[in-house]
């Protein structure tokens, strides 16, 4: 805590008093003035600790009154149970999974499957306007090869953004990709060959199913905790038990449970898999989405040994359509660059001059700070409309940051069934069984609340959940 500034040390306490119900819903905090008297700091690092907590959602400004504890309803459903171990297995569920995804593309579906962020939220005029100079001003470039590792002046950028993460790095370390799936499957082949085992979270992001069929890869999956991310208890015995050779993760913001790995656990963990010998690849594409930024740092923050080879992009913070994700692969990095080179060379010059301008502008910080606002309100508005709207015995996860949540629906409720039920509706859902080689999670649901909160979101959750009562009363009558 000593390393957070003053204005957040403040805003951090405030908190505190505010979740331990000091402070009530609806009830006026300290004025800026007396804040400021019974501290002893300045009225403008008080504003600064306030604008803060409005970011969090935790307060809300009333002209000519003062800030009050923002008023919600409680979220009272319970969160989801931990999955169990099964054995390790070759991937069977890439042809469902593609089916899902092709259905869910269909035109004028309610996007409640896809991960995806709704155009509003992207910084779409800023995005076109550097575009728009970069093939006017540096067009023979611009329209040039790019080569791996990449685009010099991005990878600076890039480098100043992972100190946000906890991560120093030089810019020579960062390797932009084609996204984060990209540089998850370069890592992949790089560190594991056919036949190998690696472990993942249970349930896990598809597109790693996906590249484990293709490069033929078995899978075990290790239980997760919806809040503290994967169970180091689960990881230590599959470990001792099966040749685990990479383990893919997630230690912020988990995709799809939204858990996120505290320190001391990231910490334990690193120590097993040094015990193990085994490599880490982190998936942070989330990481810049933390409601709460400074508390949680990337996994490879405490990497000491270079035994985490590091992947993220700007597909959920800027666009998914520029395509600009990087890999941070330390003692790997010669190998992922061969590979890159005879593969794709790098991603799209224009993108990558267009990003990096727009990052040496400034405008990011401002930009993240607005989505991720926008993002806890939103997240906060469906997963209280879920428990409105779905049968008795729903559970949902409490991410800490991004746009997507895990929801638990009583064990007769099969979401393959409901899936095809919401197409029919208009609305995709991404079911539990496409995240998992096993069947447990086929009563689960992934909801995506990364679009702005209106009737329309709300006439399509009441419809998921009569849909989901239904088949709940179908069950019963079976």
């Amino acid at each position: 805590m000593t390393n957070l500034l003053l204005y957040q040390r403040i805003s951090q306490q405030l908190a505190e008093d505010i979740r331990r119900g000091v402070y009530q819903p609806g009830e006026r905090v300290p004025s800026v003035r007396k804040m400021s008297q019974q501290l002893n700091v300045s009225h403008a690092t008080v504003l600064q600790a306030y604008a803060n907590l409005e970011d969090q959602g935790l307060i809300r400004a009333r002209p000519q009154s003062g800030f009050y504890v923002h008023q919600t309803p409680a979220l009272t459903a319970p969160t989801p149970d931990i999955a169990r171990v099964e054995r390790p297995g070759l991937v069977t569920r890439s042809s469902i999974i593609n089916q899902v995804l092709t259905e869910s593309r269909r035109e004028g579906v309610f996007p409640l499957g896809a991960a995806v962020p709704h155009v509003d939220y992207l910084p779409v005029r800023a995005l076109h306007q550097q575009l728009a100079k970069v093939t006017r001003f540096h067009s023979p470039r611009a329209f040039s090869y790019m080569f791996s590792p990449g685009f010099e002046p991005l990878r600076r950028q890039v480098a100043i953004r992972m100190r946000d993460a906890g991560v120093v790095v030089d810019p020579n370390e960062v390797v932009i990709t084609h996204g984060c799936v990209d540089a998850l499957q370069m890592s992949l082949r790089v560190l594991t060959k056919p036949g190998d085992l690696i472990a993942a979270e249970s349930p896990t992001y598809y597109g790693l199913l996906q590249l484990a069929d293709l490069l033929g890869l078995k899978v075990i999956e290790i239980p997760s905790d919806p809040t503290t991310g994967i169970s180091l208890e689960a990881f230590q015995l599959a470990a001792s038990q099966w040749p685990i050779k990479t383990l893919v993760l997630t230690a912020r913001a988990s995709n799809p449970l939204g858990g996120t790995i505290p320190e001391d656990r990231q910490k334990q963990l690193l120590r097993l898999a040094k015990d193990f010998d085994i490599q880490i690849i982190e998936d942070d594409i989330y990481g810049e989405l933390m409601f709460e930024q400074g508390p949680a740092k990337a996994l490879k923050s405490q990497d000491r040994e270079g035994r985490v080879v590091y992947c993220s992009s700007f597909s959920k913070t800027l666009s998914p359509g520029v395509r600009i994700g990087w890999v941070i692969a330390g003692k790997y990095q010669a190998e992922i660059q061969r590979l890159q080179t005879f593969s794709t060379h790098s991603a799209c010059s224009v993108t990558q001059m267009a990003v990096a301008a727009y990052l040496e502008n400034g405008g990011y910080d401002r930009h993240l700070r607005y989505i991720r606002q926008e993002y806890r309100k939103n997240l906060t508005a469906f997963q209280l409309a879920v428990q409105k709207y779905f049968p008795e015995g729903t559970q949902i996860t409490r991410p800490k940051g991004g746009f997507i949540f895990w929801v638990s629906l009583p064990a007769r409720v099969n979401t393959k069934e409901l899936h095809m039920r919401a197409l029919e509706q208009g609305i995709s859902i991404a079911p539990g069984l496409i995240f998992s080689n096993t069947e447990q999670f086929n009563h689960c649901i992934r909801l995506n609340c990364g679009m702005p909160w209106n009737r329309e979101a709300e006439r399509a959750l009441m419809t998921l959940g009569m849909l989901a009562g239904q088949l709940c009363q179908d069950a019963v009558a079976l």
